[in-house]
């Protein structure tokens, strides 16, 4: 990521981490007096048109940080929504019905993943507001995927393998082995023993991860060295480089606006699969609609733009 990169999707993401509306609301109404301000009931994470956005563009802002350090802006934001306060409420949210299963297991990945940033930034303040959090977040994430008897193989929200990605590196920041074991073991479980990845049917119209690119990614992550040749032989009987870029016909259209989220994800498995040249492709079709479009894309595409970018996680 470039200074000039970092200043532009940091604009986009403090514009976005304060923006209340419009508001997507995932919430299971238990009776008909609740108020669900985004503010009131999220007030860490009530912008970026939903909770995981928000999240993920937090995220960024933390990454930013890391590499560009004194960004004052930035400060004061995460200053206000790291505050033990907001993330205490954003804790008790999680202890309600509503949310027991609320973003899982997407939202949930992201924000150990933001908590493994914070640890690596090394503010303290802001990593143990929210370390409470993160410490729930990752009970739940391992008692999920232990207790799962399949993946969830969709190129959206639910991917398994995705948020075992990022929920891996927070274990392995935060030194969270039962977490990491209960990755690895759910992994090879559902994975192991794939073969002949359906990369000719992929992307569809709802798609922003590639399901076998990421599952592949994954496995390098898990598998030793020796199994892990065998198995990338059998599971990529199509050569991956070869992938055609998306069409987005509408950018203003909020499921069309995921493939340029694809190809960046694209950007990031391959980059870690040692795919460089498809890699930098597939991130170069994309950049120049990361920042400045219609508020369906804008509102998380830098995130990602940023995870394609860097070299951690």
């Amino acid at each position: 990521m470039t200074e000039g990169q970092a200043s532009a999707f940091a604009a986009t993401a403090l514009a976005n981490v304060v923006r209340e509306y419009p508001r997507h609301v995932g919430h299971l109404l238990t009776r008909p007096d609740e108020d669900l301000a985004p503010r009131k009931v999220h007030p860490a994470f009530y912008g970026s048109y939903d909770w995981h956005s928000a999240v993920h563009m937090h995220w960024l802002l933390v990454r930013i940080l890391r590499l560009f350090p004194g960004k004052s802006e930035i400060q004061v934001v995460l200053d206000r929504h790291f505050s033990p306060p907001a993330m205490a409420a954003e804790l008790a949210y999680f202890h309600t019905q509503a949310g027991k299963t609320f973003e899982r297991p997407y939202g949930w990945a992201w924000l150990l993943e933001m908590q493994a940033e914070l640890l690596r930034l090394g503010h303290d303040p802001w990593s143990s507001a929210v370390e409470p959090l993160a410490a729930e977040l990752a009970r739940r994430m391992a008692r999920f995927v232990s207790g799962a008897p399949y993946p969830i193989r969709a190129g959206s929200h639910g991917n398994t393998a995705f948020a075992c990605l990022l929920a891996l590196d927070y274990a392995r920041t935060a030194a969270d082995k039962r977490l990491e074991d209960e990755i690895k073991a759910a992994s090879l479980r559902w994975y192991r023993a794939d073969r002949d990845a359906p990369l000719a049917y992929e992307p569809s119209l709802d798609d922003f991860l590639s399901p076998s690119l990421v599952e592949a990614a994954l496995m390098r992550e898990v598998m030793a060295a020796d199994e892990l040749l065998g198995w990338s032989k059998r599971f990529f009987s199509t050569d991956p480089c070869k992938l055609e870029l998306p069409t987005v016909a509408d950018r203003t259209d909020s499921k069309q606006s995921h493939l340029d989220g694809l190809c960046l994800s694209r950007a990031w498995c391959l980059k870690k699969l040692g795919y460089r040249t498809a890699a930098k492709r597939h991130l170069s079709a994309s950049l120049p609609h990361v920042v400045g479009g219609d508020y369906a894309g804008e509102h998380w595409l830098a995130s990602f733009a940023a995870l394609a970018l860097g070299d951690v996680p």
